[in-house]
């Protein structure tokens, strides 16, 4: 089917709106949100009361020090792994709280 000059695909209408209304942070995070549990496992997800991205900044509540610790030391490994499942550079920097 031929495109006449004046209509665009609906993929390319969303990506517009996407990036007018500056919705791209807010779309990241819900898909972190999604992808959480599914790359940690259920059992940090239980203990993950909060997931919030601000500014390429993932900040994630966990509930017990010791896992919060554990965490601490695979920063980077979690946010290369959140990075590659939404493809691209959504996320610069993981603060555990």
């Amino acid at each position: 089917m031929k495109r006449t000059n004046n209509e665009t695909s609906l993929k390319e209408a969303l990506k517009a709106m996407i990036e007018a209304y500056r919705l791209k942070p807010h779309l990241h995070q819900t898909q972190i949100k999604g992808l959480w549990a599914e790359k940690m496992g259920p059992t940090i997800a239980a203990y993950t009361t909060e997931i919030k991205l601000y500014r390429k900044k993932l900040f994630l509540t966990i509930t017990s020090a010791s896992l919060k610790q554990e965490l601490a030391f695979g920063k980077d490994k979690i946010r290369d792994m959140l990075n590659e499942a939404l493809g691209e550079d959504a996320i610069e920097d993981v603060v555990i709280r």
